[in-house]
């Protein structure tokens, strides 16, 4: 048994990962992941945006404030920058003409604000589009690539550098608080310390359970994705993302062919989700609907878990009813993008430090409540 940590992370996805990098500036973390790999269910399913545009105002805010991060990494976070520009072309698809103008506005306020662009400066970025397909477009054009991969290992890689641990196959079967310290069973062993942080993403409420504190009200949702081959000869490595203004679907070149997603959310329980067939067809279909090709081969699908509240707001901070239990859960599929400030703030309120200037006006919307 560990007894010399000041902080168990519970889950190692990047919700995880983050606030194990910014905790060990405090203290001794050991990060408990329950898979073999850290990232499986989420982070390692992502579909590798980082976009101010995305969200509500508490997930933007995150967001806008974490670009910096990302943009001058810290030393030995990552061998380059991670993010690569891409921007988003949002086309008004028909019967979809009254949702124009609340996107093109809920895309002012970004740090690039969001346009409106011309139908013909709109082929010029996605030729293939067909120019009957749409009426209006807009383009935003903040929106990075960002490597998920490079991400994770660098707050994976800065938590160990600063004398973490990462446990895998380490499930958490029990957590008990004895005498100021919390004590967490695990098939890897039996780990202990003062303060647990829940960043268990889609289990985040099971171990909220297991130490006594109240369900946030996460809900997991399968989002799936799809890489389908182009044409030969077409290189799309240019092209923006491109949606439609309803969130319908989405499209972004991605190694040699194109990522595609029907943007779905259902609802399911907590596991290993996989791909529905139709959902990848649906895909295909509303691509295929704006464009003047053909996809004839899906080339590899996936599905991930996208974990939030029922308000969409993440639940970040010290539980109101249990000591030294905190929170990092509920990022919504936007855990790569905000995980820098959402990872600076849980550390500032685990350790009882005042939240970042620019994120204290979030504070009253992220804490959990009694």
């Amino acid at each position: 048994m560990s007894g010399v940590d000041d902080f168990l992370v519970v889950g190692g996805g990047i919700a995880g990962a983050a606030a194990g990098w910014f905790l060990a500036r405090h203290g001794r973390v050991t990060l408990l992941e329950a898979e073999r790999v850290p990232g499986a269910h989420s982070t390692g399913r992502s579909a590798a945006v980082f976009s101010e545009y995305y969200g509500g105002p508490v997930v933007r805010a995150l967001t806008s404030a974490g670009r910096a991060f990302y943009t001058d990494p810290p030393e030995g976070f990552s061998a380059a920058a991670p993010l690569r520009p891409r921007g988003v072309l949002a086309l008004e698809t028909p019967g979809r003409e009254g949702l124009f103008e609340q996107a093109l506005a809920a895309g002012a306020d970004a740090p690039e604000p969001a346009v409106e662009i011309d139908r013909s400066r709109a082929l010029e970025l996605c030729p293939v589009l067909r120019p009957e397909s749409f009426g209006r477009a807009l383009y935003r054009p903040g929106v990075c690539d960002i490597d998920v991969d490079a991400v994770h290992r660098g707050f994976l890689r800065g938590l160990r550098a600063a004398g973490g641990t990462v446990a895998t196959g380490a499930r958490v079967g029990s957590l008990e608080r004895r005498r100021g310290r919390w004590y967490a069973a695990t098939p890897a062993g039996e780990f202990s310390a003062p303060a647990v942080v829940d960043a268990a993403g889609a289990w985040a409420d099971e171990v909220a359970r297991l130490a006594g504190a109240a369900p946030a009200g996460l809900v997991p949702r399968r989002r799936t994705a799809a890489v389908a081959e182009l044409p030969p000869g077409l290189d799309a490595s240019r092209w923006p993302m491109v949606c439609d203004v309803a969130d319908t679907f989405y499209a972004k070149p991605e190694s040699g062919g194109l990522l595609l997603s029907p943007v779905d959310a259902a609802p399911v329980p907590p596991g290993d989700v996989r791909p529905d067939d139709l959902d990848v067809a649906v895909a295909v279909h509303r691509f295929e609907a704006v464009a003047a090709l053909r996809l004839r081969h899906v080339r590899h699908a996936w599905a991930g878990l996208r974990t939030s509240p029922g308000d969409d707001v993440p639940v970040i901070g010290p539980d109101p009813g249990v000591p030294g239990f905190h929170w990092l859960a509920g990022l919504g599929g936007y855990g790569i993008q905000t995980a820098p400030a959402a990872g600076a703030l849980l550390a500032a309120l685990a350790v009882g430090d005042g939240p970042p200037p620019a994120l204290a006006p979030l504070v009253p919307d992220l804490t959990p409540r009694p």
